[in-house]
């Protein structure tokens, strides 16, 4: 392992390079023999409390624990470039230090293998994704290990394994066996929930029982509709995301502003569909709530408080015939100024409302162009499935839309609303529906422009205003009836007055909504988890009983999807399962003897697996529970009262700062509910890492041509001759200016990769690369290793019997006291800054031919451990340490080195520094102004003045004010 002086060097190189100088070559040998080492022995095993894995916990069991991980990585072909190590360093830098700073660490590895990617390559050569996908994490863990991650590999895992996805399975069953009391403000058992209805102690909650009559009376399979519709796991037909090309539905972040799929780009239509649904918005209020409770930046809670958009307002109805619309609003008191309504085109009551034909005198502009209000609605509905969420939402395109030939009431003054239907309105906010009031709302203005609409002030605009939609506050006007008057009030004023009146009425009820939506679940992919349900002869969902778990994905022979026409809106998914009828198709005895059954033949979104695989690391081989108890109270449980819980430090990127998140939370409080976990969060403290950027190029046609082929010869970038045109962009395979770590290894060796990246910037900050700057951190780790090997004989140069200069252990500790507050707040570029000082301070002070004190030689190996691990543990191995390095205790400053013995203060006269002068550390503002008086410059300026007064502040300036 440890080449001594006497060993014959497999370094010798030709030319003037000493034959034991740390070189990219000799870099590379010490790195795998460490890598190689650190596996046979074991080095970063972590024992748990209990188990399987408890091996050796008896000396840590007095130290505090750190659980601390990434967002693990979709294993892509491409495998990883040098942008994706950063957090991964980020993560292993801050295992490293803290192990060696007294805590029991937890760093464990997975890979989120199910979805879209591998099954799209799948459909193009028909491969099995898990081959794909087996040989893209390999390649990723050979990555991983060669920059020498200190992950405990007993832990590791895989969303598709059937080990893991049987409990991803199990905790769907949890999901789907629950229901939100809103009482208890938390999930409940289902059979709580029948056990109430049954007593007579509970009613079936509004919308859950179609028929009208009581519990008593329903049948059985009524009353199983009724339970169904309480779960948090339930079916719905819900408009979705259909794209035929792809097969399968798609969620909204996978499709584009103008509405193509992200991968193929192929037509999506918006359409409804049967598919299963996660309440999370029951939730909404503790999702909100509790990120006050959570260690998370700012920027990132805020973007989770806006795509849970909680607003308070008013649920007022408007009648149409026997029946009524819904409408939220967050300003009832503009609700004399409603002057029309608009429904999402894909709401519910659309089809019922639509009349037969157009009343006599109907303006052209509200048809269409269509014989009927069917016929109009039907063409408009096909339109707007064309477009995405996006694009419906883009505040400047022209609004559209069409009548369906009803009228509305409004309730507080009897005026009749045309009820249109338009895109501009979606069924995910609110009720789907809105009353427009054209005189206060930008979009129903220019709405009510185009299809001629009356326009109705209700809030008095300035004198100087310009006309359009007035947004801003005033006084309110034209907003009385009989009853009521809300003119001259001011906006607080009239809501609640007129939230009251339409109480009182029977008209509404003041209420809270989110913008958040309910988590859609299904996926028509082969390459995903099966659902553990089955449909009986009823159709209704069945739970598989727990001891069938895991639900196993059969083999298919095609992957494609059954529906290839891209632009049917009208084609229904056929997924790859479907075709599988000798799976599809079961025989079970789920308690009531053996019947047929039919399998769900959708799949989980990739989504699924990475809700809660943090708790997993804790014992990935346990067969009997998801997790158990014990484990989980000791890694995750709350260190106090009032405190969450959850892993010590989660770092990933930001594209992950809402949904990812959000659900994992979701299904965390859920397994809080029901008992299985005693934290509330997953995650108490997240950071995300920054990115890193790259130049990228791009040829006459606007295409991306591979940045490493490009050349610059004189000022101009050329790519095959000709010339690109060049932008900045982050790294990535798209803008085809990725930089692989095996390229840079092989160039430096891992631990100079490190090194470079980790300088760069504090890790949340995004920073550029630039391949050429990597030489001067090969250069540091070339000049740590100077100070500890002579590079001529090899011999180490540390010698016990030097004690060193004060000068020495005052740069020393400062090091020390840097480096631990770089570590501590994540700013490890301040730590490289450090060791940099401290190195050149002892390359200066005992120059290349003098021994170095060993007590400030191995404190530098150790504060140089957790960023270059490899140099390091070569380090302390030749500095005689049988025993790695990993688990010895990092450097405490000592603080008496760390107080200065003389401080350099500035010299102002009349505000302006006039000179630098050193006094003791401890000097008072008299012995201040004697030693400012004594400088030449100073005295110069001060020479046949009269000086009116003196400010003197110990230890930071000293002022003179002339008159």
């Amino acid at each position: 392992m440890s080449q001594t002086a006497d060993q014959p060097s497999a370094d010798q190189v030709v030319g003037d390079v000493p034959p034991h100088r740390y070189t990219p070559a000799l870099a590379q040998r010490i790195e795998l023999a460490w890598q190689d080492r650190w596996a046979a022995e074991g080095t970063f095993h972590t024992p748990n409390p209990v188990g399987r894995l408890s091996e050796g916990f008896e000396r840590v069991a007095d130290r505090p624990k750190a659980f601390v991980m990434d967002m693990f990585p979709y294993p892509s072909g491409a495998g990883l470039h040098v942008g994706h190590p950063l957090g991964y360093l980020g993560t292993d830098a801050t295992s490293r230090f803290r192990r060696m700073d007294g805590a029991n660490v937890l760093h464990p590895m997975g890979y989120d293998a199910f979805g879209l990617p591998a099954e799209q390559y799948a459909v193009q050569t028909g491969q099995h994704p898990r081959i794909t996908t087996e040989a893209n994490i390999a390649a990723i863990k050979g990555q991983l290990r060669r920059l020498g991650v200190d992950h405990d590999e007993r832990r590791t895992f895989a969303t598709i394994d059937p080990g893991y996805y049987k409990w991803t399975q199990w905790i769907f069953l949890q999901i789907f066996g629950s229901w939100f009391d809103e009482d208890a403000g938390r999930a409940r058992r289902i059979e709580e929930l029948v056990a109430e209805l049954d007593a007579g102690t509970r009613e079936p909650a509004p919308g859950t029982n179609e028929t009208g009559r009581p519990w008593a009376e329903l049948d059985g399979v009524e009353r199983r509709r009724v339970v169904d519709a309480h779960r948090l796991a339930y079916l719905h037909q819900a408009p979705v995301n259909w794209c035929p090309g792809l097969g399968t539905v798609l969620s909204n972040e996978e499709v584009t502003p103008d509405g193509r799929s992200e991968r193929g780009n192929f037509p999506v239509f918006r359409r409804p569909l049967t598919q299963w649904m996660m309440r999370i918005t029951a939730y909404a209020e503790r999702l909100l709530a509790d990120l006050d409770r959570l260690d998370w930046s700012d920027s990132v809670k805020q973007m989770q408080r806006n795509w849970i958009g909680r607003s308070t307002g008013a649920r007022i109805r408007f009648p149409v015939g026997d029946r009524s619309i819904e409408v939220f609003t967050t300003r009832p008191d503009t609700l004399f100024g409603a002057t029309y309504m608009v429904l999402a085109p894909e709401h519910p009551m659309v089809e019922t409302l639509t009349a037969t034909a157009w009343p006599d005198g109907t303006d052209p502009r509200w048809t269409g162009g269509a014989a009927t209000p069917a016929a109009a609605v039907r063409d408009y509905q096909r339109q707007a499935s064309r477009r995405s969420e996006l694009d419906r939402q883009n505040e400047a395109r022209e609004k559209t839309g069409v009548w369906l030939g009803v009228t509305a009431v409004n309730p507080v003054n009897g005026r009749e609303l045309p009820v249109f239907i338009a895109d501009y309105v979606l069924t995910g906010y609110g009720t789907g529906a809105i009353m427009a009031v054209p005189g206060e709302d930008n979009r129903d203005f220019e709405f009510a422009q185009v299809f001629g609409l009356p326009v109705v002030r209700t809030v008095q605009p300035p004198e100087d205003f310009d006309g359009g939609a007035y947004t801003g506050a005033g006084a309110m006007i034209n907003s009385a009836n009989d009853e009521i008057s809300l003119n001259g009030l001011d906006k607080a004023t009239a809501i609640a007055t007129i939230t009251d009146w339409l109480v009182q009425h029977g008209h509404g009820e003041a209420t809270t909504t989110y913008k958040l939506r309910d988590w859609l679940f299904s996926r028509q992919r082969y390459w995903g988890e099966p659902f553990p349900v089955v449909y009986d002869e009823d159709d209704l969902p069945v739970a598989v009983p727990e001891s069938m778990l895991p639900v196993l994905l059969p083999e298919v022979d095609d992957y494609s999807p059954k529906t290839f026409d891209d632009d049917d809106a009208d084609s229904a998914p056929e997924p790859p399962l479907s075709r599988v009828t000798d799976w599809t198709t079961v025989e079970l005895d789920l308690g009531e003897g053996l019947r047929k059954y039919r399998r769900e033949t959708n799949t989980m979104p990739n989504w699924a697996g990475s809700c809660w695989y943090y708790l997993r690391y804790l014992d990935p081989s346990d067969d009997t529970q998801m997790v158990d108890p014990e484990l989980e109270r000791y890694w995750l449980g709350p260190r106090e009262p009032g405190d969450v819980g959850g892993v010590d430090l989660y770092v990933g990127g930001m594209e992950h700062a809402v949904l990812h998140l959000l659900y994992a939370r979701f299904w965390h409080k859920v397994l809080h509910d029901l008992g299985y976990v005693s934290s509330e969060e997953p995650f108490r403290r997240l950071v995300n890492q920054g990115y890193i950027s790259a130049y990228a190029y791009t040829d006459e046609r606007g295409f991306y041509v591979p940045a490493a082929e490009v050349e610059e010869r004189d000022g101009q970038f050329l790519h095959e001759g000709r010339p690109v045109n060049r932008e900045y962009g982050k790294m990535g395979k798209s803008l085809k200016n990725m930089v692989t770590p095996d390229e840079m290894i092989g160039a430096y060796g891992a631990d100079t990769l490190r090194v470079y990246e980790m300088s760069t910037g504090p890790l949340e900050q995004s920073r550029p690369w630039e391949t050429k700057a990597v030489v001067g951190s090969q250069r540091l780790l070339q000049r740590i290793w100077r100070v500890v090997v002579d590079e001529e004989t090899g011999a180490v140069r540390a010698a016990d019997d030097i004690q060193p200069a004060e000068e020495t252990l005052r740069a020393l500790h400062r090091a020390i006291a840097g480096v631990r507050d770089g570590m501590s707040t994540l700013r490890f570029n301040i730590s490289i800054a450090r060791i940099t000082e401290l190195t050149n301070h002892l390359t200066q002070a005992y120059g290349a031919d003098s021994a170095v004190p060993r007590s400030v030689a191995e404190p530098l190996v150790l504060l140089v451990a957790p960023l270059a691990p490899h140099i390091a543990e070569e380090l302390w191995a030749r500095l005689g340490h049988g025993e790695s390095l990993a688990w010895h205790p990092f450097p405490v400053a000592d603080e008496r080195w760390l107080v200065e013995d003389t401080v350099q203060v500035a010299v102002q006269v009349n505000g302006k520094v006039r000179a630098q002068v050193t006094v003791p550390a401890d000097a008072d503002a008299a012995a201040l102004e004697a030693a400012a008086r004594a400088d030449d410059k100073v005295a110069a300026h001060l020479d046949g003045k009269t000086v009116r007064r003196v400010v003197a502040v110990p230890g930071r300036l000293v002022n003179f004010v002339l008159g």
